[in-house]
């Protein structure tokens, strides 16, 4: 099977190295890709927002399946070009999209599937976004509608820059969801699905502040562990009982039927399980350690996936054990990230790296070229020793500026994570 993977990040990279390890995967190209995926399988200068292009592209290859990584594709309707020629492909259609790319949109599917979320209101004016956050009060949820690259979101106490955000997202032609607040920890689940089955894969969790101890503003997400000890038992199949299926079901009935990743954002209330938000496609921390822990062959799960061919599908095997992975971001981010700082040390580390945000520099060098630029992704029998062997990759590596946490997955570790309702052990 030959694949070509859409995209340029982290996560792109841990699709690749993951497809690597399917036997049936016998060659692998990306587009556009980035220094660390270049040293890995060809890359091609394409652009994975430019359907024509990559059509082109795949019959150039004669790719039997594209995998889109990012989001902007599935929103450019790359995926519906890919169909329209025949190509077997894994991402949702520009419609199906809609999920992610609009979250007025997502709220009226979870209404029409019973599925639990938090109340929300729709606002596109200032005077609109006032009355709802009075409705529901602080701790104040302001999102944009539409794409941010997972920084459209605000949490505040201050209702002035609750208001601030979202006349920012007026301004920007969008409109805001403004939510309740959901208390407890929050969980990423990736669900594959093919159009009317779903596979679910390991749950994870990341963490969007830049600074330890979850403040700061958000980012694109600094870091992410699994598995989670402290869900529930039961957890994954309540999740696809409650909110996939009947979220996929829904989209069948809207002749829009649901071929991809659809990503679960996730909290764990006292109420119950309640959904944060749904994305369609791959999370960016979470794959790089939810990937390095499938022992299942990924290329021939996704190939399934994007030929409706789930039913009956083996149960996935996992690694015993833990992954955490360690986001090092450049000077800057997440506001305006330096660029053409050297990164050294990649060569010492004793633990996978995944690029995002690198280019090649004279002499073979890795320059930084954009906000989050690598993960350093950290395995081991216990959770203290994926982060140590992640945390330890991290201290070889040598950049001007460079940021990263060092609490990923330490709650977790302690045992300090607690679900509302439930009794202190």
């Amino acid at each position: 099977m030959k694949i070509l993977v859409l995209g340029s990040g982290g996560r792109e990279h841990a699709i690749i190295r993951a497809l690597m390890n399917d036997p049936a995967v016998e060659e692998i190209h990306a587009a556009p890709g980035n220094a660390g995926i270049g040293g890995d399988v060809p890359v091609h200068a394409v652009s994975e927002t430019d359907p024509d292009a990559v059509v082109q592209l795949t019959q150039q290859l004669a790719a039997d399946l594209v995998v889109v990584g990012p989001e902007a594709p599935l929103a450019a309707g790359v995926t519906d070009a890919l169909r329209a020629v025949g190509i077997a492909t894994f991402g949702p259609s520009q419609q199906a999209a809609r999920l992610e790319s609009s979250k007025a949109f997502a709220k009226e599917i979870m209404s029409d599937a019973g599925v639990p979320t938090a109340s929300a209101r729709v606002a596109t004016t200032a005077e609109e976004a006032a009355a709802a956050l009075d409705e529901f009060g602080a701790p104040y949820v302001v999102k944009d509608d539409g794409l941010a690259a997972g920084k459209g979101v605000v949490v505040t106490e201050d209702r002035a820059e609750a208001l601030a955000h979202a006349q920012s997202c007026f301004d920007g032609g969008s409109q805001v969801v403004i939510e309740e607040f959901l208390d407890g920890p929050e969980v990423s689940l990736f669900v594959i699905a093919d159009g009317t089955d779903a596979v679910a894969l390991q749950p994870a969790q990341d963490f969007k502040r830049i600074f330890d101890g979850d403040v700061g503003p958000n980012t694109g997400g600094m870091g992410a562990y699994t598995p989670l000890d402290w869900l529930p038992d039961g957890f994954v199949d309540e999740v696809l009982d409650t909110v996939a299926r009947p979220v996929l079901e829904q989209m069948v009935q809207r002749g829009t039927p649901f071929n991809g990743v659809l990503y679960c954002g996730l909290a764990v209330t006292a109420r119950g399980v309640r959904v944060i938000e749904f994305n369609t496609r791959f999370g960016d921390p979470e794959t790089q350690a939810v990937l390095a822990q499938l022992r299942s062959p990924l290329g021939q799960l996704l190939h399934a996936a994007a030929t409706s061919e789930l039913n009956g599908y083996p149960a996935l095997e996992w690694e015993p054990g833990y992954a955490v992975d360690v986001v090092v971001a450049a000077a800057g981010y997440p506001g305006t990230p330096r660029k053409g700082d050297e990164i050294t040390g990649l060569d010492e580390v004793q633990a996978p790296v995944l690029h995002a945000g690198t280019v090649l520099g004279e002499h073979g060098t890795y320059l930084s070229a954009g906000g989050r630029l690598l993960a350093v992704v950290g395995q081991g029998e216990t959770l203290a020793a994926a982060r140590e062997q992640a945390y330890a990759g991290v201290a070889t590596l040598s950049l001007d500026g460079g940021q990263w946490r060092t609490d990923i997955g330490l709650k977790a570790e302690r045992g300090d994570i607690q679900i509302p309702g439930e009794e202190q052990a």
